[in-house]
Protein backbone atom coordinates (compact mmCIF):
# COMPACT_ATOMS: atom_id res chain seq x y z
CA UNK A 1 0.00 0.00 0.00
CA UNK A 2 1.51 3.08 -1.55
CA UNK A 3 1.50 6.09 1.19
CA UNK A 4 -1.08 9.22 1.73
CA UNK A 5 0.45 12.06 -0.09
CA UNK A 6 1.20 14.50 2.54
CA UNK A 7 -0.68 18.19 2.72
CA UNK A 8 1.23 21.03 4.42
CA UNK A 9 -1.39 23.43 6.16
CA UNK A 10 -0.81 26.78 6.83
CA UNK A 11 -3.29 28.74 8.01
CA UNK A 12 -2.45 32.78 7.09
CA UNK A 13 -5.11 34.35 9.58
CA UNK A 14 -6.17 38.14 7.87
CA UNK A 15 -4.00 38.19 5.08
CA UNK A 16 -4.52 41.12 1.79
CA UNK A 17 -5.82 39.03 -1.18
CA UNK A 18 -2.30 40.33 -3.45
CA UNK A 19 0.56 39.18 -0.48
CA UNK A 20 -1.39 35.84 -0.54
CA UNK A 21 -1.62 35.61 -4.66
CA UNK A 22 2.36 35.88 -4.59
CA UNK A 23 2.39 33.22 -2.13
CA UNK A 24 0.12 30.85 -4.07
CA UNK A 25 2.05 31.82 -7.10
CA UNK A 26 5.49 31.70 -5.69
CA UNK A 27 4.38 27.69 -4.07
CA UNK A 28 2.53 26.85 -7.42
CA UNK A 29 5.57 27.92 -9.73
CA UNK A 30 8.13 25.80 -7.38
CA UNK A 31 5.93 22.84 -8.04
CA UNK A 32 6.04 23.24 -11.87
CA UNK A 33 9.43 24.17 -11.96
CA UNK A 34 10.50 20.91 -9.80
CA UNK A 35 8.40 18.61 -12.07
CA UNK A 36 9.74 20.21 -15.38
CA UNK A 37 13.48 19.63 -13.47
CA UNK A 38 12.26 15.80 -12.33
CA UNK A 39 11.11 14.96 -16.04
CA UNK A 40 14.17 16.21 -17.99
CA UNK A 41 16.54 14.91 -14.90
CA UNK A 42 14.98 11.32 -14.23
CA UNK A 43 18.21 10.43 -12.05
CA UNK A 44 17.88 13.43 -10.13
CA UNK A 45 14.57 13.39 -8.75
CA UNK A 46 13.19 15.57 -5.67
CA UNK A 47 9.69 15.12 -4.92
CA UNK A 48 7.13 18.60 -5.23
CA UNK A 49 5.08 19.70 -2.71
CA UNK A 50 1.33 19.91 -1.34
CA UNK A 51 -0.23 23.12 0.40
CA UNK A 52 -3.75 24.07 1.97
CA UNK A 53 -3.78 27.67 2.78
CA UNK A 54 -6.24 28.79 5.14
CA UNK A 55 -6.92 32.57 4.99
CA UNK A 56 -9.69 35.34 5.48
CA UNK A 57 -8.91 38.53 3.44
CA UNK A 58 -9.73 42.23 4.06
CA UNK A 59 -12.62 43.49 1.84
CA UNK A 60 -12.30 42.47 -2.28
CA UNK A 61 -13.65 41.70 -5.14
CA UNK A 62 -11.62 39.55 -7.73
CA UNK A 63 -12.91 38.65 -11.35
CA UNK A 64 -11.51 35.70 -12.99
CA UNK A 65 -10.00 35.45 -16.38
CA UNK A 66 -12.99 34.56 -18.27
CA UNK A 67 -15.46 37.37 -16.25
CA UNK A 68 -17.30 40.49 -17.26
CA UNK A 69 -16.17 43.44 -15.20
CA UNK A 70 -19.48 44.79 -16.04
CA UNK A 71 -20.61 42.60 -13.44
CA UNK A 72 -19.16 44.87 -11.04
CA UNK A 73 -21.67 46.90 -10.53
CA UNK A 74 -19.60 49.86 -8.11
CA UNK A 75 -16.85 52.85 -9.62
CA UNK A 76 -13.79 53.55 -8.49
CA UNK A 77 -14.95 55.94 -6.37
CA UNK A 78 -16.83 53.89 -4.55
CA UNK A 79 -14.92 51.72 -3.96
CA UNK A 80 -12.06 53.70 -2.04
CA UNK A 81 -15.41 54.77 0.17
CA UNK A 82 -16.04 51.16 1.09
CA UNK A 83 -12.21 50.18 1.50
CA UNK A 84 -12.87 47.62 -1.03
CA UNK A 85 -9.82 46.59 -3.25
CA UNK A 86 -10.50 44.95 -6.53
CA UNK A 87 -7.98 42.38 -8.54
CA UNK A 88 -8.24 40.81 -11.97
CA UNK A 89 -7.18 37.41 -11.55
CA UNK A 90 -5.80 34.22 -13.27
CA UNK A 91 -8.25 31.85 -11.85
CA UNK A 92 -11.10 30.77 -13.68
CA UNK A 93 -14.51 32.00 -13.10
CA UNK A 94 -16.39 35.62 -12.80
CA UNK A 95 -16.72 37.98 -10.03
CA UNK A 96 -16.71 37.14 -6.66
CA UNK A 97 -16.27 38.83 -3.05
CA UNK A 98 -13.68 38.12 -0.40
CA UNK A 99 -13.77 39.56 3.26
CA UNK A 100 -13.68 39.12 6.50
CA UNK A 101 -16.03 35.89 8.28
CA UNK A 102 -15.27 34.33 5.19
CA UNK A 103 -13.28 30.73 4.84
CA UNK A 104 -10.75 30.88 1.83
CA UNK A 105 -9.20 28.10 0.91
CA UNK A 106 -6.03 27.77 -1.67
CA UNK A 107 -4.97 24.08 -2.05
CA UNK A 108 -1.72 24.21 -4.33
CA UNK A 109 -1.40 20.76 -4.89
CA UNK A 110 0.29 18.42 -7.43
CA UNK A 111 -2.17 16.04 -8.85
CA UNK A 112 0.00 13.73 -10.13
CA UNK A 113 0.00 12.72 -6.27
CA UNK A 114 -4.06 12.17 -6.59
CA UNK A 115 -6.09 11.88 -10.04
CA UNK A 116 -5.19 13.77 -13.49
CA UNK A 117 -8.65 15.22 -13.69
CA UNK A 118 -9.86 18.31 -13.04
CA UNK A 119 -13.47 17.83 -13.16
CA UNK A 120 -12.83 15.48 -10.28
CA UNK A 121 -10.69 17.37 -8.50
CA UNK A 122 -13.28 20.54 -8.27
CA UNK A 123 -16.25 18.11 -7.66
CA UNK A 124 -14.21 16.49 -4.56
CA UNK A 125 -13.69 20.22 -3.40
CA UNK A 126 -17.28 20.95 -3.15
CA UNK A 127 -18.19 17.57 -1.70
CA UNK A 128 -15.44 18.28 1.23
CA UNK A 129 -17.19 21.38 1.37
CA UNK A 130 -21.01 19.67 1.22
CA UNK A 131 -19.86 17.35 3.94
CA UNK A 132 -18.64 20.19 6.31
CA UNK A 133 -22.19 22.13 6.14
CA UNK A 134 -23.69 18.92 6.67
CA UNK A 135 -21.65 18.26 9.87
CA UNK A 136 -23.11 21.66 10.85
CA UNK A 137 -26.93 21.11 9.90
CA UNK A 138 -26.77 22.49 7.20
CA UNK A 139 -28.24 20.71 3.65
CA UNK A 140 -26.52 21.68 0.72
CA UNK A 141 -25.89 20.05 -2.74
CA UNK A 142 -24.53 21.35 -6.54
CA UNK A 143 -26.43 23.54 -8.82
CA UNK A 144 -26.42 21.87 -12.91
CA UNK A 145 -23.71 23.56 -14.90
CA UNK A 146 -22.78 25.94 -11.96
CA UNK A 147 -19.41 25.42 -9.94
CA UNK A 148 -19.74 25.48 -5.90
CA UNK A 149 -21.94 24.47 -3.30
CA UNK A 150 -26.01 25.88 -2.96
CA UNK A 151 -28.65 25.65 -0.96
CA UNK A 152 -32.16 24.56 -2.75
CA UNK A 153 -30.80 25.26 -6.38
CA UNK A 154 -33.53 24.17 -7.76
CA UNK A 155 -36.08 25.70 -5.68
CA UNK A 156 -37.96 28.99 -4.96
CA UNK A 157 -35.05 30.34 -2.59
CA UNK A 158 -31.76 29.39 -4.50
CA UNK A 159 -28.69 30.38 -2.92
CA UNK A 160 -25.00 30.09 -3.19
CA UNK A 161 -22.70 29.82 -0.37
CA UNK A 162 -19.70 28.84 -1.34
CA UNK A 163 -18.10 29.91 -4.20
CA UNK A 164 -14.89 27.95 -6.29
CA UNK A 165 -12.32 29.07 -9.28
CA UNK A 166 -8.68 27.61 -9.89
CA UNK A 167 -6.29 27.80 -12.24
CA UNK A 168 -4.40 24.67 -13.26
CA UNK A 169 -1.16 23.74 -15.29
CA UNK A 170 0.76 20.71 -15.65
CA UNK A 171 -1.41 19.44 -12.90
CA UNK A 172 -0.83 21.57 -10.66
CA UNK A 173 -3.34 23.62 -8.84
CA UNK A 174 -3.85 26.78 -7.05
CA UNK A 175 -6.98 29.40 -6.39
CA UNK A 176 -9.76 27.36 -4.38
CA UNK A 177 -12.72 28.20 -2.67
CA UNK A 178 -14.35 30.91 -0.56
CA UNK A 179 -17.03 29.50 2.19
CA UNK A 180 -19.25 32.47 3.59
CA UNK A 181 -19.61 32.22 7.41
CA UNK A 182 -20.10 34.90 8.92
CA UNK A 183 -19.80 36.93 5.93
CA UNK A 184 -21.21 40.66 5.40
CA UNK A 185 -23.28 39.38 2.51
CA UNK A 186 -24.20 43.22 1.59
CA UNK A 187 -21.08 43.52 -0.51
CA UNK A 188 -22.00 40.74 -2.72
CA UNK A 189 -24.96 43.66 -3.58
CA UNK A 190 -22.42 45.54 -5.33
CA UNK A 191 -21.65 42.95 -7.81
CA UNK A 192 -23.39 40.03 -10.57
CA UNK A 193 -21.94 36.99 -7.55
CA UNK A 194 -20.27 34.59 -10.24
CA UNK A 195 -22.13 36.55 -13.35
CA UNK A 196 -24.95 34.74 -11.94
CA UNK A 197 -28.54 37.04 -12.11
CA UNK A 198 -31.50 36.47 -9.70
CA UNK A 199 -30.36 33.50 -7.53
CA UNK A 200 -29.08 35.01 -4.13
CA UNK A 201 -26.02 34.17 -1.53
CA UNK A 202 -26.22 32.85 2.05
CA UNK A 203 -24.27 31.98 4.87
CA UNK A 204 -23.50 29.56 7.89
CA UNK A 205 -24.44 32.49 10.10
CA UNK A 206 -27.45 33.27 7.88
CA UNK A 207 -28.50 29.66 7.65
CA UNK A 208 -28.23 28.79 11.70
CA UNK A 209 -28.64 32.21 13.36
CA UNK A 210 -25.78 32.35 15.18
CA UNK A 211 -21.62 33.46 14.16
CA UNK A 212 -20.03 30.00 13.63
CA UNK A 213 -15.93 29.95 14.46
CA UNK A 214 -13.59 29.56 11.45
CA UNK A 215 -11.24 27.33 12.94
CA UNK A 216 -14.09 24.89 13.59
CA UNK A 217 -15.44 25.09 10.22
CA UNK A 218 -11.92 24.65 8.78
CA UNK A 219 -11.09 21.59 11.37
CA UNK A 220 -13.99 20.42 10.40
CA UNK A 221 -13.29 20.77 6.55
CA UNK A 222 -9.56 19.36 6.89
CA UNK A 223 -11.33 16.20 8.19
CA UNK A 224 -13.20 15.04 4.96
CA UNK A 225 -10.64 17.05 2.83
CA UNK A 226 -8.25 14.44 4.33
CA UNK A 227 -10.26 11.48 4.02
CA UNK A 228 -12.19 12.96 0.17
CA UNK A 229 -8.26 13.29 -1.70
CA UNK A 230 -7.21 10.33 0.73
CA UNK A 231 -4.45 12.57 2.26
CA UNK A 232 -2.06 12.98 5.09
CA UNK A 233 -2.77 16.58 6.46
CA UNK A 234 0.27 18.45 8.69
Amino acid sequence: MSPKPVVQVRQLGLAAYDAVTDLQQELFQRTIDQKIHNRRNPDTQVSTENHLLFVEHPHVYTLGKSGDEKHLLINNETLAKKEVSFYPTNRGGDITYHGPGQLVGYPILDLDYFFTDIHKYLRLLEECIIATLADFGILTTRSKGETGVWLDPEGHNPRKICAMGIRTSRWVTMHGFALNVNTDLSYFGYIVPCGIRNKAVTSMQKELGKAIDLKEVSNVFQKHFAHHFEADLR
